[in-house]
Parts: structure tokens; C-alpha cells; sequence
């Protein structure tokens, strides 16, 4: 029935959006005679009262070869990810919505399960709006948080279970400045159905994060936030963890160059050590012609500070908070923590197909602290001197017949560089990811 309406629909009548609470359906009110499908996307209870449904389907076979940079055990392996999502959204009048969604994330044929990989049946986003006025509104419940680019808190759309939030938020909003302060506690996933672990006050994230508008295509980001998080662990040893960041990101675009560059510090105390840490990015990308066809030439280069020694008193590992799992590709091998990345890429579109080339080259910051994995994980602990990590290649092709369907093919190669290697890592990784999404 999905793939009916995906193919058959003509006039949509909506704008899908990845957090579904934002999906744009005015256009349903410029269609006389609806569908069976369009009348189920925003349903008059009473006056200035509507209801609307939907949710998603998404599909992913996964592998990995090498997956360790060794060649050790079985090489043939091959899982499947499935991810449900369906979602009620009720409007009251212009002040009031409730927004429920239910997630089912499962997996078949994987040994070594993570967190991010199954959870039976589970509470993805329930929450309440109220518009006090204009310009003010506040909110409680559940939510998939998602803060300007991601680099700090976002969503983790990538993996099959995504991060989730119990919150309290106050938010201003006019026309050239909007303004979020809350606070949250992340909620932490289980396997099993309906058995997360909620309110768990030994992790809290709060905040404030404010976006001035210069113009129509030029704004400025500032934000600060605050992590309260038990049993840390650095390659200085595990401890409580009190960590403060506060952010600068401008972004925009100039003619046909489109930048994003970001600059955050890092303070605050770990265990009886201080905390000073930093990270500084720089995305530039810019649309030329290439054989007679448009394309986009971007680079990404960042530096993010690792621990300069485990022995004195001070941490200066960044810590990326709650960031994309996939944050160099789905492959998800390294994380932005001691780390100096560059990384190039291309993009165009040839009708309803994507096609994307990257490359990327990693060393560490710091030759006194390890390489962490994309959940601040030690995946790669500090046993030499060497500097470089690895070489990543990957391309995704894509297509999307319409806003209902799409389909990705992404596949990554990371060589190993001289740290691995002296870590007896020596083996090149190649991964594979197929992903179908159904969206309604």
C-alpha cells in the first residue's frame, strides 16, 4: 500500500521533514478534492482544530569487512536494520500541539549489538507546545534534538535507534533572532520494548542556543552548554565529568560559495583535573560547472584538541556531546576527539540521482592521547608515537523518484596510516550500507 501511494500520488501536498513535527502541509489547503491519503494528512476535528499521521519505513543491509582492521574471525558478515516510525501530530487552535511518535528499531543477523541498533518498540518523541504569545512558547516531553549543524547535539539520524531527549524548553522568536534555552536528560536505550531508562540525573545536558539573522543569507550562531555526566572515561582514567561549551557558528552563503565554519571551547572540571579543550572548522563549498554539468566542490578541515599529557592536572580532550553517529560517513570509525581531518569532496545531480565522492585524511592532535570512536569511545588507545590514523574513501549514490521514496547506496575504504599500523591494525576496512526509506 505504501509503495501505491509513493508511486501513484500525483499532487503531495506536503514538505517531509527529518524531525516529522515539522513537516510543512499547507499545501493541502489549496487542494479542493483530496485522496483517501491527503483527507489522513490533516483531519478537521472541529473548528481550528486538526490531527494528522504519518511515519516512515527505513530499510539498511550493513557490512563490513575488516571491520577492526584485522583479519580475524569471519569475513562474512551481513545484518539488516529496520526502523518504524509512525507519528501523530494534533494542533489546537494556533497556541497548542501534541506530538506523539512511536519508534520500532530491530536487527537481523548481527553478533555484536549495539545500543544504536535495536530497541523493540519505544517511546521516540512525545511531547506538548504551548504559544504564550507571539514571540514566546514553551515545551515539555521527548524529542530528537537537533542544534544548528549537528557538531554538538543532533539527532544521530544515521544509526538505526536515534537519541533521545526528555526536555523542558522556553523559546523566543521573532523575525531576526530566535532564542532556545532548555534543559534535558538523555534517555538511555534498551533492547527490550518500552524499557529505556528515563530521568536518569547522572548525565543532564542544558542551555541556551540563540541564531541571528544578518540577512537573508548570512547568520550567526552562539551557544553555550552545560553537561553534567558521571563515569567518564579519557585515556587519563574515569571520573565524574563537569563540562561547559560555548560556540560561535557563521554561516551562509555568498554568491555561488556556501560556507559553515564553527569555533567552540570547552572548560569545566574532570574528576580533580580542568578541563580545556577546543575544536575549530572551516566547510566551504562552492557550485561550478564540470563537464557541463552543475557540481559542488567542497573541502572540510577541522583541528579538535586532544590531551597533552595523561600526568598533569588539566583534560584537554574535546568532548563532541551528543554528535551524529555518522559524523565522517556512515563507516563511523573515528570521532571528533583528537583529531586534524581534511576533508574534500564533490557532489551533482543527474535527474532524480545524487552522486557524491569524499575523501578524507585523519591524524592525531595530540600524540599523548588516543583515537576515539564516533561515542566518544578510546576505540584506539594511545600505544605509539605516530601521527596519522588513516586514508578514508567513499562514494553514496542515490535516488529519490519522489518525496515519498528514496534509495542510497553508500560504500566506504579506510587505509590504514602509520598509528594504526604500529597498533597492529594493519588490514584495510571496506563497508557497505543499502538504504530504502519510505516516508508517509
Amino acid at each position: 500500500m505504501l509503495i501505491f501511494i509513493a508511486f501513484h500520488v500525483s499532487v503531495y501536498g506536503q514538505e517531509f521533514s527529518i524531525l516529522r513535527q515539522n513537516d510543512d502541509l499547507t499545501k493541502l489547503d489549496s487542494i479542493e478534492n483530496k485522496n483517501r491519503y491527503q483527507n489522513l494528512k490533516a483531519i478537521n476535528l472541529f473548528q481550528n482544530t486538526t490531527l494528522s499521521f504519518g511515519g516512515s519505513w527505513r530499510f539498511q543491509a550493513e557490512s563490513f569487512i575488516n571491520g577492526e582492521f584485522g583479519r580475524s574471525g569471519s569475513q562474512d558478515n551481513i545484518w539488516y536494520l529496520n526502523r518504524f516510525l509512525a507519528h501523530a501530530h494534533l494542533k489546537v487552535g494556533v497556541n497548542l500541539e501534541l506530538f506523539t511518535e512511536l519508534g520500532s528499531s530491530l536487527v537481523t543477523n548481527k553478533e555484536d549489538i549495539s545500543p544504536v541498533d535495536k530497541s523493540e518498540l519505544y517511546v521516540n518523541q512525545l511531547f506538548a507546545k504551548y504559544k504564550l504569545t507571539s514571540n514566546w512558547d514553551i515545551a515539555v516531553g521527548r524529542q530528537n534534538m537537533r542544534l544548528g549543524s549537528g557538531r554538538l547535539i543532533d539527532i544521530r539520524e544515521g544509526p538505526n535507534v536515534r537519541r533521545l531527549f526528555d526536555f523542558a524548553e522556553v523559546n523566543f522568536q521573532n523575525d531576526k533572532v530566535s532564542v532556545k534555552t532548555f534543559f534535558s536528560v538523555p534517555v538511555i536505550p534498551s533492547f527490550e520494548a518500552f524499557n529505556n531508562t528515563y530521568l536518569d540525573f547522572d548525565e543532564t545536558l542544558s542551555g541556551i542556543y540563540a541564531t541571528t539573522d544578518f540577512s537573508r543569507v548570512s547568520s550567526l550562531d552562539t551557544y553555550i552548554f552545560y553537561q553534567k555526566q558521571n563515569g567518564t572515561i579519557y585515556t587519563s582514567g574515569q571520573e565524574n565529568e563537569r563540562r561547559a561549551s560555548a560556540g560561535l557558528r557563521h554561516f551562509g552563503k555568498f554568491k555561488k560559495l556556501t560556507y559553515d565554519n564553527e569555533l567552540v571551547y570547552q572548560f569545566g572540571t574532570f574528576g580533580n583535573q580542568t578541563i580545556s579543550a577546543w575544536t575549530i572548522s572551516f566547510n566551504l563549498q562552492r557550485e561550478t560547472n564540470l563537464f557541463g554539468r552543475s557540481v559542488n566542490l567542497g573541502v572540510k578541515t577541522e583541528a579538535i584538541s586532544g590531551d597533552k599529557n595523561t600526568s598533569d592536572k588539566k583534560l584537554n580532550t574535546f568532548d563532541a556531546l551528543y554528535p551524529r553517529g555518522a559524523y565522517f560517513g556512515r563507516v563511523a570509525r573515528f570521532g571528533p576527539s583528537n583529531l586534524i581531518d581534511v576533508h574534500p569532496y564533490i557532489n551533482t545531480m543527474f535527474n532524480k540521482w545524487e552522486v557524491a565522492f569524499d575523501y578524507a585524511a585523519f591524524w592525531r592532535y595530540s600524540l599523548q592521547d588516543g583515537v576515539y570512536g564516533a561515542a566518544m569511545t578510546l576505540d584506539y588507545p594511545n600505544v605509539n608515537n605516530k601521527r596519522f590514523i588513516a586514508h578514508q574513501m567513499g562514494t553514496i549514490i542515490g535516488y529519490q523518484p519522489n518525496k515519498f521514496v528514496s534509495l542510497e547506496l553508500e560504500s566506504n575504504v579506510i587505509l590504514p596510516g602509520s598509528f594504526l599500523k604500529k597498533s597492529d591494525k594493519r588490514n584495510t576496512l571496506y563497508h557497505f550500507v543499502l538504504t530504502s526509506e519510505i516516508k508517509f
